[in-house]
């Protein structure tokens, strides 16, 4: 039986960090830790928010009792408001931080964010975004200037790919093919083809079929390399 693979896509989420204002001094420290596990930082800001804002931010809790003391706390002085971007940025970043009660952090997840920079419940060091929905959300009140257009995806993702990304791969694959290596090895160019080809195959459609052609001297630097459109 055969088995169905599922199509690759593309998948680069954005989240929202804050360092919240106890902890606003380790910032440099605690940046080099989410540069070094994987993420990129596409805004970063420092600011302080007043209660209103807080308020603002933090409308989902609105009601819960810790609600004043959490917008009291979170306007007592600087914050540092990141947007990190990287594969499954919501949810890796989540666990990064860890249980969001930083005296059970301690116990449970000894290694987390939270438990290193946290003090308590409500002053556990850092936020993050729950949920990609949540995330463009924050992202937007904390950087109102930044466009969030909508990372692609699916059908949307390979249109782009066949629109900007495959001209530009078949271009510099042609004249690549057409390079003679200073120190050729016998098997470079078959290997260097398909692993280009396998490259091709993930992306979706193909791209046109590279083939070796060997040429009458026995030098296989003299080797060319022919597109065949399908």
């Amino acid at each position: 039986m055969q088995m169905l693979m599922p199509e690759p896509q593309i998948f680069v989420e954005r989240t929202l960090a804050i360092i919240k204002p106890d902890v606003a001094h380790k910032e440099e420290e605690i940046e080099d830790i989410i540069l070094r596990s994987g993420f990129m930082i596409l805004q970063k800001r420092k600011l302080q928010l007043s209660p209103e804002q807080c308020s603002n931010f933090y409308a989902d809790q609105y009601g819960k009792m810790f609600f004043p003391n959490l917008t009291a706390y979170m306007s007592s002085g600087p914050i540092v408001a990141m947007a990190l971007a990287r594969y499954r940025a919501v949810s890796y970043w989540r666990e990064l931080l860890g249980p969001s009660n930083s005296t059970s952090a301690k116990r449970t997840h000894p290694h987390s964010l939270r438990a290193i920079y946290g003090t308590d419940d409500l002053r556990n060091g850092l936020h993050g975004s729950r949920s990609i929905s949540t995330a463009e959300r924050e992202i937007r009140f904390m950087f109102p200037e930044v466009i969030m257009e909508p990372i692609p995806t699916g059908q949307r993702a390979r249109d782009y790919l066949n629109l900007y990304v495959k001209p530009t791969l078949l271009a510099g694959l042609t004249a690549l093919c057409k390079e003679k290596p200073a120190d050729p090895m016998v098997n470079q160019r078959p290997g260097v083809v398909s692993c280009f080809q396998s490259i091709h195959k993930e992306l979706g459609n193909p791209l046109p079929k590279l083939h070796v052609v060997a040429a009458s001297s026995p030098d296989p630097a003299s080797a060319t390399c022919k597109t065949e459109a399908h």
